[in-house]
């Protein structure tokens, strides 16, 4: 099958073998993948991933051992864990110690004509929700995983560091719980976005004290300079989500968090069920977002393409 392969570097190859389902799992046709931050991290070296990357999709079903499933697009939560153990039983399973993470932890992933992933991981996608609209559907439930943190729904201001693709549905999520969403970022353009979504954007250069003592500070900027910027903007004993995952150490100084009491919480994947019923009740849109599209035989110059600076989503055409 046609692929783009990590290894060491990208490669696309047409002879990759097509992946094997194990019981349990479902063989899924990509239809449309999405080119996130982290799979730019991954080209990098993070989690050292070799295969196929690319974690946000929707495709549709074309095996299964639940007949049910066959024929339904889909999208899936990314982390494929045991079933079996305390966390899969009792939670969602994002913290499995035995998962693997779609196109990114020990599974091959989105950028390449089929995928398989467990049936328990599947979400069916809606007639009324278009392809373009549900391959957000995995960066939507990250970022109302921030609403899922204690104290956050009760934040009276919520600052959310980088204006990129994860940092501006950040602040269209956190909008729907919290009256006053700011967004600091570098570029007008981005910013603007934020007027359609109930939330307000400034540049960086033009921060005034007013805007720090947040309730709620969202690190979303990609980068291991944000840290210091989401500290210096939360109100002492705020909460200070991190969001960011980059590839390589980070020098930080914590003296900050110790001297005005900040709660610090970690946030990564979230639940695609409420994402799917947020998109398809059709109150937020995330087309916008969209900046450019390749085939997926030219999916490295996506690559090339989405590691530019300040560019937003970049989506790759698997099929149909």
């Amino acid at each position: 099958m046609l692929a783009l392969v990590l290894d060491g570097k990208l490669k696309t190859r047409t002879d990759f073998p097509s992946p094997k389902r194990a019981p349990g799992e479902a063989r899924v046709a990509v239809r449309v993948a999405g080119v996130c931050d982290t799979d730019l991290q991954l080209v990098r070296g993070y989690m050292g991933f070799s295969g196929v990357p690319g974690h946000e999709m929707v495709g549709t079903v074309i095996e299964s051992e639940s007949a049910p499933w066959v024929g339904k697009r889909v999208v899936a939560d990314i982390n494929a864990g045991c079933g079996q153990c305390a966390d899969c039983v009792q939670r969602d399973g994002h913290h499995c110690r035995a998962r693997t993470v779609l196109g990114i932890l020990g599974r091959g992933g989105a950028f390449a004509e089929e995928l398989t992933i467990p049936e328990r991981c599947l979400v069916a996608v809606p007639q009324s929700v278009r392809d373009d609209v549900a391959v957000f559907a995995e960066p939507l439930a990250a970022a109302l995983h921030v609403l899922d943190v204690a104290g956050a729904c009760d934040a009276k201001r919520a600052v959310v560091i980088g204006d990129g693709k994860l940092g501006l549905l950040i602040a269209a999520a956190l909008a729907t719980a919290i009256r006053d969403v700011l967004v600091v970022g570098h570029h007008k353009e981005k910013l603007a976005l934020l007027d359609a979504w109930r939330a307000r954007g400034k540049l960086e250069d033009a921060l005034t004290l007013e805007d720090g003592d947040a309730d709620l500070v969202v690190e979303a900027s990609g980068s291991t300079s944000g840290l210091a910027r989401a500290m210096a903007l939360c109100k002492p004993r705020g909460t200070l989500v991190l969001k960011t995952t980059v590839a390589g150490p980070t020098q930080v100084d914590f003296s900050p968090i110790v001297i005005q009491e900040l709660n610090v919480v970690g946030s990564r994947c979230g639940d695609m069920r409420a994402a799917i019923a947020l998109l398809a009740a059709g109150s937020f849109d995330p087309t916008p977002l969209i900046q450019a599209r390749y085939p997926l035989r030219d999916a490295i110059s996506a690559f090339d393409h989405a590691a530019r600076r300040g560019t937003l989503k970049v989506l790759v055409d698997v099929g149909s």
